[in-house]
This record gives structure tokens, sequence and C-alpha cells, in this order.
């Protein structure tokens, strides 16, 4: 959740730190910090935004070639400037970034305090750092050999960067759980918490593994276990442009990232899908295709947002491949002792691969031996290397908190999956799989037609925005849309919305309906339509006021409803893509005109590396 940043090389350290941890913004976080060395160790850090720090640097002498930076979501002590890392060490010569959690650290600080160590902040990361340099001066071992031995001990995720006052030529980096990238340069390194910071100095990256330490110089990187084993590095090629981490003259990224969809769905199907010729090519499952085909059940594990894009396949994959799939929260499947076992089949889905439940989830799942697909957006992220199979989603990186081209481009891929399995089983028609690919083929086309709605959109946000409450309901393959559309007005603009199966409204939330709450209603025409329009017109029995997302060429709703939102029609299976999009822009026009930040809600974090 935290973001990190760090370089050395010949360039000035401080202003690319800076600009990385600008980048990183959108990660979440509550305060900033930056250490170099300058004449000694220097660390400096401030509350509140990037821009904060900024100016608290502002005349400092900030010229160093070696400096690491952080962006802090809180977790152990209060956002302040004491508990914003860096973090020193007692005799103030190492600094210290940490993203993760240390859950021992309680036991470790009443160590060190009966010691003599004193601390200055609240933090986890300030005792770890203090556990290294114990170890280091009671042995009198390396930085690196106390690091080593130190992380054999502590319980927790992290990744760690660590600066030496008497080594200022080096880095030293670990990582366990949570996301690390180098970047490397023409002797020079670049780190960071993902590719943004890195993307416009090199596209050459290394992603560091669990339980591996690296140690940085100028023109070296040593990947080393924690066994002391040296790792041989493998370098890949970042597949991003700097353009897409950029707004690109929009308001804010989201509005960017929603207008980007036509683009990121064709972006998931090409090279896949040739309509054209009625075929479907998944490189990435096709080794697994017997497993999948005689899979016993489906397990879609995933959080937020793609646990919404994990119903929908819900849906699908049963429709399309008579295959029971349930669909868990990760943070509830890892702790709950699951049953399972081989011929079970894991998709894990997440936007950024690196979601910390979800990789727990999965991993104590491959232990039992269940096969594990991953469906994630981010190439070498930590889902992607431990799934055995799976599909990259290939939206890009979002830079917007709330989740939007990500859930659309996994709604595709994942409908991919369950048309190549069903087709491959026999579980559909070759008649039913041929209409379908040609409706795939053409959702983009149609979400570009769906986003022509944002004018209209944007006045019934502003018709809207000062509502108290909203309910969201839809009914099969629109239900997951509902509960979409109110996380998203949830997340964006702080109004209390839920999302309900239409057919649930009777047993409790239409005690809530009266002339002050909006009902968003997913209406488009399905198998459920006519039970659709009898919700409709109970909600209006008692003055609800309805905002309806219905198909083109509808004659029923509109007149009944007090503002109405035209989509293009499209099969049932695959209408959640587009009746999505009016959705996103509602909370995203209705958080603009409240006048908020909708790329960095508040408390939100892109993606969540931590319990």
């Amino acid at each position: 959740m935290c973001g990190i940043v760090a370089y050395l090389g010949q360039r000035e350290a401080y202003p690319i730190v800076l600009k990385g941890l600008k980048r990183l913004e959108y990660r979440g976080y509550d305060s900033a910090g930056v250490a170099i060395i300058n004449d000694g160790l220097k660390v400096y850090k401030k509350k509140d935004k990037v821009a904060a720090l900024e100016e608290y640097c502002t005349g400092k002498d900030m010229r160093s070639h070696i400096a690491i930076g952080h962006t802090r979501w809180a977790t152990h002590g209060e956002p302040c400037d004491r508990n914003a890392h860096p973090h020193l060490s007692q005799d103030g010569k190492l600094a210290m970034v940490h993203n993760g959690i240390i859950e021992n650290y309680v036991q470790l600080k009443q160590e060190l305090e009966n010691k003599g160590h004193v601390f200055q902040s609240d933090t986890d990361t300030e005792v770890l750092l203090h556990f290294i340099e114990e170890i280091k001066k009671s042995n009198n071992s390396t930085l690196e050999e106390a690091l080593r031995i130190a992380l054999k001990r502590v319980v927790g995720a992290y990744v760690i960067v660590l600066i030496d006052q008497e080594n200022p030529d080096t880095l030293i980096a670990a990582r366990k759980g949570s996301p690390l990238v180098i970047g490397v340069g023409k002797g020079e390194h670049f780190l960071a918490s993902d590719a943004s910071p890195i993307v416009e100095y090199t596209k050459e990256v290394v992603y560091v593994n669990d339980y591996e330490i690296a140690i940085i110089k100028n023109d070296e990187l040593i990947l080393k276990n924690i066994s002391n084993e040296r790792q041989t590095p493998y370098i890949q090629k970042l597949d991003i442009d700097l353009a897409a981490i950029e707004k690109g003259g929009y308001d804010h990224f989201m509005l960017k990232e929603i207008f980007e969809q036509p683009q990121t769905i064709y972006d998931s199907l090409r090279g896949r899908l040739d309509a054209k010729n009625g075929t479907l090519t998944l490189g990435g499952i096709r080794d697994h295709m017997e497993l999948l085909k005689n899979a016993n059940r489906i397990i879609i594990v995933a959080c937020g947002t793609s646990w919404h894009a994990g119903l929908v396949a819900e849906y699908m994959i049963e429709e399309l491949c008579r295959i029971p799939v349930e669909v868990e929260y990760a943070s509830e499947f890892r702790y709950r002792n699951p049953v399972v076992g081989k011929g079970d089949v894991i998709i894990a889905v997440s936007q950024s691969g690196e979601t910390a439940d979800t990789l727990v989830a999965i991993e104590a799942a491959k232990q039992k031996g269940a096969i594990i697909l991953g469906v994630c957006n981010v190439v070498g992220s930590s889902i992607a290397r431990i799934s055995d199979a799976g599909a990259y989603t290939h939206a890009g990186p979002e830079i917007g908190v709330a989740s939007t081209k990500a859930f659309t481009a996994q709604l595709t891929v994942l409908a991919l999956i369950g048309l190549k399995v069903g087709i491959e089983k026999g579980t559909i028609t070759p008649q039913r799989f041929q209409h379908l690919l040609g409706e795939m083929d053409a959702i983009s086309e149609k979400v570009a037609t769906a986003l022509k709605l944002n004018e209209q959109v944007k006045k019934i946000g502003e018709k809207y925005k000062d509502a108290r409450d909203f309910l969201y309901l839809g009914r099969g393959y629109n239900f997951p849309v509902a509960l979409e559309g109110a996380l998203k007005l949830k997340e964006i603009s702080y109004i209390h919305a839920e999302g309900y199966p239409a057919a649930e409204m009777k047993h409790g939330p239409i005690a809530l309906v009266d002339e002050n709450l909006p009902v968003v209603i997913v209406a488009t025409k399905d198998s459920f339509y006519e039970k659709i329009v009898s919700n409709i017109q109970e909600i209006k029995a008692r003055k609800g006021k309805v905002i309806a997302v219905v198909t083109e060429g509808d004659q029923i709703i509109p007149p009944m409803v007090d503002d109405v939102i035209v989509v293009p029609a499209a099969d049932e299976l695959v209408a959640p893509i587009i009746s999505v999009i009016p959705l996103q822009l509602l909370a995203y026009h209705i958080g603009v005109s409240k006048g908020y930040d909708v790329d960095k809600p508040r408390n939100l974090a892109k993606s969540v590396t931590v319990e």
C-alpha cells in the first residue's frame, strides 16, 4: 500500500525520488519522506501530501547521488511527521523505508528497550531498523549479514530499502510479500514499488522475489536468497509507456481510464479472439485445458472490485462450462481452513497481482494440490509468478484508486476463459459459441457508444449529488454490476450506497425507500426483465427516485422512472461490460461535483499489499 522509491547513480537523486513519489501517490498515503547522504545522513519527512514534503525541502541542500523515499499509509501509529518514513537507527547512521507489517514487533521492541534503545515513533518499521542495528553492532557484522539474520527472526510482510552513512555507494533491499522492482540503467539503479517511477528512465527491470536480498551499487546488482546463496537476476523489458501513466489532457486519471475502456477491452481480446474465423486462442491456459475441463469445481478468490468481476464470472462459467463455481473473498478464504484439493481449480483475480490476501490464499491452495490460474494486469507480479497458468488483462497501468478499466478487462478475460473451456468441453453448442464470439467482438464499439452518455450522466449526477444514501439493484448478471456501482459511489463520493439483488429488496432494503432515496436499477433486457419491471413499480409505489439503466429500444421502463440511461443491446452474458460504464461515470461525476479528489479518495490505497 505504501510506496517506495530509491535511486543510486551519477544523477542527482532527490529530484528522481521526489518525482517517483508523485508517481506513486495513486497507491494511497498520508505522509511522505526522503533520506539522502550529503555531509552525513539526512532525513526529511512530513505528514500529508508529497507537495508538503517538497515545500519543506525547498531551499535545503539536497545534493546527493543516493536517496530513498517513501509514501506511508498508516498501520502502526497515527499519520504525523514522526511516524513518517524514512526512519533512523539509534546512532543515526542507518535510514530505512518499509512497506508491509512486522507482526512480532511488540516482542522485538520490548527486547530492544531492555537493551537501552529509545524509539522516536510508534511504528513497527523503526523497531525493525533498530533490531538490524543491534544485530550489526553486537555481532560486529556487515549490514547485509545483520539484515539477513534479522529477517530470519521477524514475522510479517516487508519490502525494505536501507542506506548506510558509512557506505554511501550502496543500497540494500529485501522483499517478502510486498512488491519491489529494480530498474537497471547505465551506471545507475532505480528501485520502486511498481514500474511507474522507473519507466521514464529505463525499460530494463528485475522483479525481486520473496526472501531475496539485493545489494546494489552504481554498476552492480547482486541478488542473494536469505541463505546467502547468489541468485541470477532475470532482466525483463517493461511493456508500458510514459504516456500511460500521465493524464493526457483529462481532469483526472479516473476519467481517462473510464474513456480508455474501448481500447483496453480491445487489447484484452487482441491476439485471442478471431470472430471472423470463429477461433479463440488462450495460450496461457492451453497446457491445463484437460484439468480445467475435468475440474471438480472452480473457486474464484479476489478482493473488492475484482471480487465483483468474479461474481459475474461465476454466472458465466457455470452457464458455459457446467462446472460448479464458488466466489470467495480472499481475506476470508485464507483464514477459514477451506476444503481444497486435487481436481479443484483456483482462479485468482487481481489488478495489481500483489493483493496480500489473495496471494496467501492461493499459496495455501497450491500446497493442497489445487491448480492456480491467475488473472491479473501487471506482468511479472507475484500472482502471475506463483500461478500455474492464466491470462493477463492487458489494461495498462491503472492510476485511479477506484478500479474501472481493470474491471471490464477482467470481465473480458474471464468471459474468454469460460468460452474456451465451454467449447472444448462441449457444454455449449458451436452455434452459441459463434454467437458469443461475435458479441465479444462488438463489445469495444458498444462501450464507446455508452461513453457518449457522459454529459447526460453528468447532469444526473449533479441532480442527486446531495443524497445521503443510494440503493443499487440488479438481477442475474446485473446483480454484481449493482454491487460494483455501489462500491464506486462509496469510494469516490463518500455517499453511503448498498448493492442488492433486486429480488432481495422486499427482504429488508425496501424499508429505506422514500421520496429522498435514489435507487439505481440495472434493467437491461435479459431473462429477468419482467421481474425487474415489477421491482421498479414497487419502488415507485413508495415514492422512490429511480435511475434506470436500460437497453436501447426499451419502451416499457423509461416512462416509469425518473431518469433513464440507455445503453446498446448485448447478450446478457456480456452485457455487464457495457452496463457498468454509466455507473462508473455516475460515481465519477458525483464525486467531482462534491469537490473530492476522485483519483485519491481518503483512506484508500490502490494496491492492498498488507492485511
